[in-house]
């Protein structure tokens, strides 16, 4: 093995997935010429950093250094986070310390983040960043703090209240702190935060919004206790209690969510002196998922909701309103000791007219589908004039679209997977591309040279016209997303060139010649990436296997391997293989993993099968209900069209060693739900898969949450038992290892710890490697670095 290979998995696990050092979290503010971003200062440098990229009118460009945890707080290395905010952290999948995430006002003038639950403003006029101190225990942790659109307040919440901030003009006169609304008191109700399900499934995970005017706040409040207690324990260490958590387990009771529109309150001085509370309704028995939430400047809230089952679901616009009478009166004012007249106020209950009291709901728009509806993130969102934009699966060109107004506008066969941004004239959008419907010859010509390759492989940044034309904003094949302000954008992503992840801050300059005409021109400047890279780039090849034609990626021994010219290698199937999720991806960050397994004498493949998405809700919804059985025959199908996909790759490749498969020695490896396919391989296909290394996996699909659960195999359990694997067991004659984290909050302990159960039951013998403290993510670096080497040490001997 090369020197990168060999160590390549303790570089993985010090570098956190060589993501550190990296640029990440960019947002466009202001005109565009300015970018916000993270960034932490070396590949082993977990501790993020707030910095800016900014292209001055001459086109010049530079990075300046915000605000850096460890100037700020002395023990930053030593971060105490809130157990709110490591719950919020581990939905999110975030690994890094530090600043993790920032909100911005919408000048961009004001910055607000929080480091070890400290609260903290940087000001881009000033030029400096200061703590804003919270003396009252009740009123923290500070958990999920957002600036106001005007940059003079900051609202958080701690969980049980929800806390506005009126930032002072200067530090002398000091910030003016209070409570704006708290949790009710029955139950077990938290407020401004979003529920587990909306975090863990729906990718939403905030809990208020702020009003464009800044004189209002959305915000959720949540009742955990219609759910089941589940209890973490921790047996390394047993004199620790066990501990409780609320948890949306699939057929039982979800959490009650509300929502509410606060309306604030200000004095002469802006400072909030009080607020009103107005509850949003809408049919919580029949639509009982909280979906999305948007608020544009002009137009009322509006918010997504959903039923139980994900079959349909409302726009809603929330009426705002005006009060007839004036929420803050001038009573009659007095003389004080000093001779001063002092004038008092009242804030008067305001009246308003019949069917305008804030928070009652109109219908925009219905949606129905009868398998599921897909989230877009993005969606719903009105453009600035007022049209309203949406996400459709459209089933009849198999396509996921967009709709203005409820009619179709984007084109068949780019199926849209994000709205970034909309404006009246476009929506910009990450689509990914279905060559059946739209073929080569109906590109654009920015795309004619690698046509090809965009493809459901490729997520690429397009802007699309509301009369359907669009174009490209990404040319290379790769994993894209932007964010764009005005005249300037910052682009994020990676190829499969790239062994690093790139980031350009785009502008338009206009400047003038010496005959007085204005030219405009962009400026790119690349931001600058201190990440660590792997040493060696993946042997991918891409195909399409089966009658089906599964994108997969081959990754090849490398050609100083010890076994490239083998003439005959074992298998190791590596997927994700469940709906929603693709590993197929023309990204190089996706193959390290591979090409390490390859040079330690594999021909390593990963399929995407059905339901993995980027193909159509055809494709996605041809899991439903049966997810066990279609995504095992995928692979199953993939292994036996191996042998006639590397006869071809050798006839294309003549001057390369491309070896054959051993199908007597194909094992297969995953993590969550590729866990639960490599468990499901040994069990029910042993003829095919010769050994199995299970990381997390759901074994028991009633051990999972109802949001994703109860989307692909709905609320009969006679469904949920044909999908489990506990009953399986008996099957087991094939070395199978199961891998788990006690801490693990999302995919519990208890699901390996059945299986083993029912596997000891029967007397099939089993590996089972637990890890303490481990949660979904395993980011002990010590840990993951043993991880790899355990697993090819396990498969080495299965395998002989």
């Amino acid at each position: 093995m090369t020197d990168a290979i060999r160590q390549f998995p303790r570089k993985k696990a010090r570098t956190l997935r060589f993501s550190c050092g990296a640029p990440r979290s960019a947002r466009a503010i202001a005109d565009g010429s300015r970018v916000l971003f993270l960034r932490s200062d070396g590949p082993e440098d977990t501790v993020t950093s707030l910095w800016m990229s900014a292209i001055d009118e001459n086109g010049h460009a530079s990075e300046t250094l915000l605000a850096d945890p460890r100037t700020l707080l002395a023990d930053a290395d030593a971060e105490d986070v809130p157990a709110e905010e490591r719950a919020r952290r581990e939905r999110a999948r975030e690994g890094g310390s530090g600043i993790v995430g920032y909100s911005t006002d919408a000048s961009g003038n004001r910055v607000t983040f929080t480091i070890s639950g400290q609260l903290f403003l940087t000001d881009l006029t000033a030029g400096a960043t200061r703590a804003i101190t919270i003396e009252e225990d009740e009123l923290k942790p500070v958990l999920n703090p957002r600036i106001s659109p005007d940059g003079r307040h900051i609202m958080y919440t701690t969980g049980t209240y929800l806390v506005d901030v009126d930032l002072a003009d200067d530090e002398e006169t000091g910030d003016a702190i209070s409570v704006v609304a708290s949790a009710p008191q029955n139950g077990e109700w938290k407020i401004g935060l979003a529920e587990f399900a909306a975090g863990e499934e729906m990718d939403r995970y905030d809990g208020f919004w702020w009003s464009p005017d800044s004189k209002y706040v959305l915000f959720e409040t949540y009742d955990e206790s219609p759910e089941p207690i589940w209890h973490l324990s921790d047996p390394a260490n047993p004199t620790n209690p066990a501990q409780a958590n609320r948890y949306p387990q699939a057929l039982t009771a979800n959490a009650d969510v509300r929502l509410t529109l606060l309306e604030l309150g200000y004095d002469s001085d802006n400072c909030c002196y009080g607020a009103i509370a107005n509850e949003v309704q809408w049919d919580h028995e029949s639509y009982e998922y909280l979906a999305a939430v948007s608020w544009r400047e002009g137009h009322d809230p509006i918010i997504l909701v959903q039923d139980r089952l994900q079959q349909h679901d409302q726009v809603l616009a929330i009426h705002v309103g005006e009060p007839i009478a004036t929420m803050r009166d001038a009573e009659n004012g007095f003389t004080d000791d000093n001779g001063d007249e002092v004038e008092t106020f009242s804030i008067a209950i305001p009246e308003y007219a019949e069917g305008e009291r804030p928070g009652t709901t109109r219908v925009l728009e219905e949606h129905g589908n009868d398998y599921w509806l897909d989230l877009i993130h993005g969606t719903p969102a009105f453009t600035p004039d007022g049209r309203l934009i949406c996400a459709m699966n459209d089933m009849d060109v198999d396509t996921n679209r967009l709709t203005v107004d409820g009619t179709p506008f984007t084109p068949a066969g780019l199926q849209v997977r994000e709205v970034l941004d909309v404006t009246d004239d476009d929506v910009l959008c990450v689509v990914q591309r279905t060559p059946e419907i739209l073929p080569e010859s109906d590109l654009p010509f920015l795309w004619q040279s690698n046509a090809a390759d965009h493809d459901a492989r490729s997520f690429d940044v397009v802007s699309i016209r509301f009369d359907g034309t669009w174009e490209p904003l990404t040319y290379t094949p790769g994993q894209w997303s932007m964010s764009r302000a005005s005249n300037g954008c910052v682009v994020t992503g990676r190829g499969m060139d790239d062994a690093t992840v790139q980031m350009q801050h785009c502008m338009n300059i206009v400047t003038t010649d010496e005959n007085g005409t204005d030219m405009t021109s962009m400026v790119v400047a690349p931001i600058e990436n201190h990440a660590e890279t792997p040493g060696f780039t993946p042997n991918v090849h891409f195909t399409r296997l089966g009658e089906r034609e599964l994108y997969t990626a081959i990754v090849l021994p490398s050609s100083d391997s010890e076994y490239a010219h083998e003439a005959i290698l074992p298998v190791l199937m590596k997927p994700y293989g469940g709906p929603g999720f693709q590993q197929v991806i023309e990204s190089q960050s996706f193959y390290w993993d591979a090409q390490w397994w390859a040079d330690q004498g594999y021909i390593v493949v990963t399929t995407d099968g059905r339901g993995t998405t980027g193909r159509g809700p055809q494709w996605d919804r041809a899991i439903y209900e049966t997810m066990k059985s279609v995504t095992l025959e995928d692979q199953i199908d993939a292994v036996r069209a191996l042998p006639e996909a590397l006869e071809a790759l050798a006839g294309e490749n003549a001057a390369a060693n491309v070896p054959q498969p051993d199908l007597s020695r194909v094992a297969m490896i995953g993590w969550s739900y590729g866990g639960f396919l490599s468990a499901l391989a040994v069990l029910e296909a042993p003829e095919t898969f010769a050994a199995a290394c299970a990381g997390a996996p759901p074994t028991d699909w009633t051990l999972y949450d109802t949001h994703y659960t109860e989307r692909y195999l709905g609320l009969d359990s006679a469904v949920y038992e044909r999908n489990s694997i506990i009953a399986d067991a008996p099957q087991l004659d094939r070395p199978l290892m199961l891998i788990h984290g006690f801490a693990d909050d999302n995919v519990t302990i208890a699901h390996s710890l059945r299986l083993s159960q029912a596997l000891m039951a029967t007397g099939r013998k089993h590996t089972f490697l637990p890890l303490t403290g481990i949660t979904h993510m395993t980011n002990d670096e010590t840990v993951a670095e043993n991880l790899l080497i355990l697993q090819r040490d396990f498969l080495a001997e299965a395998l002989g």
